[in-house]
C-alpha cells in the first residue's frame, strides 16, 4: 500500500479533491487532518533552528583548506 500527503491552500478545492479521491474505486481510505497556523509555520521554524547555529565556530580557526586538509589528508 502506498501513501501520499498533500498539502492545499484553499479549504474549498481540499474538499473537492477529498470528495474525487473517495470516488475512485482503487484509493482503500481518505483522512482529513486539519492543519493550524502552527503546523503551517514548519518552515519559519526550521529557518530558526538554523539561525541557533548561527555562533557555532565563533571563535574558532577554521577555514576551507583547513576542513580539506582534515577530510583528505592523502591530497595535501
Amino acid at each position: 500500500m502506498e501513501q501520499i500527503t498533500i498539502r492545499v491552500k484553499d479549504r474549498k478545492k481540499a474538499q473537492t479533491l477529498l470528495d474525487f479521491l473517495k470516488s475512485l474505486d482503487f484509493v482503500e481510505s481518505v483522512t482529513e487532518k486539519e492543519l493550524s497556523d502552527t503546523d503551517e509555520s514548519q518552515v519559519d521554524k526550521g529557518e530558526k533552528e538554523f539561525f541557533a547555529l548561527a555562533g557555532l565556530w565563533e571563535g574558532r580557526d577554521i577555514s576551507l583548506k583547513t576542513i580539506r586538509e582534515q577530510a583528505w589528508p592523502y591530497r595535501a
